[in-house]
């Protein structure tokens, strides 16, 4: 069987200004990076008027035994093109971290994958590296600032910024700088977060153009004064500079799929940290250009979609009409209690056992308002009777399940499943709204998830937390949207609790403002913000072959 490298290997890419035409895009929009990928500038590009339909695609909870959300992104994308809809393809960016940790690469697979895949999974147009550097510049100048005598009066016990790499490395969660003598610095505790987690990564996927970005930039809050008082970027003059850095990132990428069809891959927040969802810029560019935008939302549909819905939509004003929820029958297995090594055997109840996390998902997808059509992304392992019970299961529900193989077939294989979103689309029945309301309070808020769509029977705010929120209110930011950072693998907080578990508590452990992005983190169990490497990281399986061509990425 092959690859999903040698697949793109074998693809004959086209020359990025032939999609950009095809897409509408003018020369003097596109900014070639090679032959293949290209930045957009938007202001370049006349608005026609057009504003295409969104529609989500989001997953159950994922598992070792993979669920196919960013294939099935893709493979949707090309069949809507095929069949004649104008579409455009909106992903985010691969992050250094899990490329080189547990996932390898992130651009699709088989025969719906965007390309070039290597470039898009390593450095791409350098997107990271300067989202990294203006990250770690705003760090320089805060202690600098505090090396040349303090004039904010920042109490470096009450410093918040934390400094920024793009890679799994569990050693710089908490460090203490300045060390080495009075040259060096004023002395004090300090730590790192992932970057794909950092405040300026949410910035720059939530800002509309520049303006807004360095606007954003400038409000970011580093830390605070004995009094309480905050200390934001822009009282240490670095948003201009910040912002200068971020110009060119903040323009979106365009890459293609296999099948010729254009995708806009921009930011790249990861959603059990993060809110998880491509840039608005790259969103909002995309719907004036297609009929149709694709995008997807990070992990399960209780960490990406619900913060799509919660946080992307409220900030940007946008209303999606139709979601799909990605499942497997060997993910459903496994939620069922199915071993890894087993997965291939026909077994009917375990698979019944696990379908109520799909279940679930749909309801919470349809709690937002959101028309539901199911992608049953197709292993050759899969039997009649077990697509059969997932079917059955769904149906009393309204939903529709599609069996896809665009792995193997690309467009022709997800063609069901464009036809089913395109009537979704057509049906108008989509009534958006967030779960949520802007005028609860913070803490309401996380239980308004933690019980609509965790199913959560509480949460457990430490005496701390709730001072902290409060604070939070106090300071102006009662209004703000909550992004709740938790495990991936289950709706609780306890990655062991498959399927979809009720009456469990949700403990917050700390929260964090990220007022230049506008919205509260709250961390959850013991989900990290700098993720660690895996005993065999697949970092150790990378290598250049003789001829220098990169091996295995995937």
């Amino acid at each position: 069987m092959s690859t999903d490298l040698a697949i793109a290997r074998a693809a004959t890419l086209q020359p990025i200004a032939d999609i950009a035409a095809r897409a509408g895009i003018p020369a003097e929009a596109v900014e070639p990076y090679g032959r293949f990928k290209a930045k957009l500038d938007p202001a370049r590009i006349p608005d026609t008027g057009r504003r295409g339909a969104l529609v989500l695609v989001t997953g159950i909870n994922p598992t070792a035994a993979g669920e196919g959300k960013t294939t099935t992104t893709v493979g949707l994308g090309d069949a809507l093109n095929s069949l004649g809809t104008r579409t455009m393809i909106c992903l985010r960016e691969p992050s250094l971290g899990p490329c080189f940790g547990v996932k390898g690469g992130a651009t699709g697979g088989g025969r719906a994958q965007v390309a070039p895949m290597e470039e898009i999974n390593l450095h791409f147009t350098g997107d990271f590296h300067a989202i990294t550097s203006a990250n770690n510049l705003l760090s320089a100048m805060l202690d600098n600032h505090l090396h040349w005598g303090n004039e904010l009066g920042l109490d470096p016990r009450r410093i918040t910024w934390r400094r920024a790499m793009d890679m799994n490395d569990r050693t710089l969660r908490d460090v203490v700088a300045g060390l080495g003598g009075t040259g060096n610095g004023i002395p004090r505790e300090d730590g790192f977060d992932i970057t794909v987690a950092s405040e300026v990564m949410a910035i720059l996927c939530l800002a509309r153009d520049l303006a807004d970005l360095q606007a954003r930039l400038g409000r970011i809050i580093v830390g605070h004064r004995r009094d309480g008082s905050a200390v934001t970027a822009a009282d240490l003059k670095a948003d201009g500079a910040m912002a200068a850095l971020l110009r060119d990132a903040m323009s979106p990428n365009l890459v293609q799929t296999l099948e010729g069809s254009p995708a806009l891959v921009h930011g790249g927040p990861f959603a059990n940290i993060a809110h998880g969802c491509n840039s608005v810029a790259a969103t909002t560019l995309g719907l004036r250009l297609a009929d149709v935008v694709v995008t997807e939302a990070g992990f399960g549909a209780d960490l990406g979609a619900e913060k799509f819905c919660d946080i992307k939509c409220r900030v940007a004003g946008l209303s999606p009409a139709a979601c799909v929820v990605v499942a497997t029958v060997r993910a459903l297995k496994l939620n069922g209690g199915v071993g890894r090594k087993d997965l291939d055997r026909e077994d009917v109840a375990a698979l019944r056992r696990g379908i109520p996390n799909v279940v679930r998902h749909v309801e919470n997808m349809r709690r937002f308002g959101l028309p539901v059509v199911v992608a049953l992304n197709h292993f050759t392992s899969d039997t009649e009777a077990e697509v059969a019970a997932v079917r059955e299961a769904l149906a009393p529900l309204g939903v529709e399940t599609v069996l896809c193989t665009h792995w193997a077939d690309g467009a022709a294989g997800a063609a069901d499943l464009a036809r089913a979103v395109s009537a979704l689309i057509e049906g108008g029945t989509a009534r958006f709204a967030p779960i949520y309301g802007d005028e609860l309070s913070l803490e309401d808020k996380i239980r308004t998830v933690a019980r609509e769509i965790y199913r959560a029977s509480a949460v457990s705010f430490p005496p701390s937390v709730s001072a902290r929120l409060r604070r939070f209110e106090e300071a102006g930011f009662g209004r703000v949207p909550v992004c709740i950072a938790k495990t991936q693998y289950s709706f609780s907080a306890d990655p062991a609790l498959l399927g979809a578990p009720t009456g469990h508590v949700l403990p917050v452990r700390e929260v964090r403002l990220s007022a230049g992005a506008g919205f509260v983190v709250a961390i959850c169990g013991d989900v990290m913000t700098m993720p660690g490497l895996p005993r065999s990281p697949a970092a150790e399986r990378i290598h250049l072959d003789a001829e220098g061509n990169i091996e295995g990425l995937f």
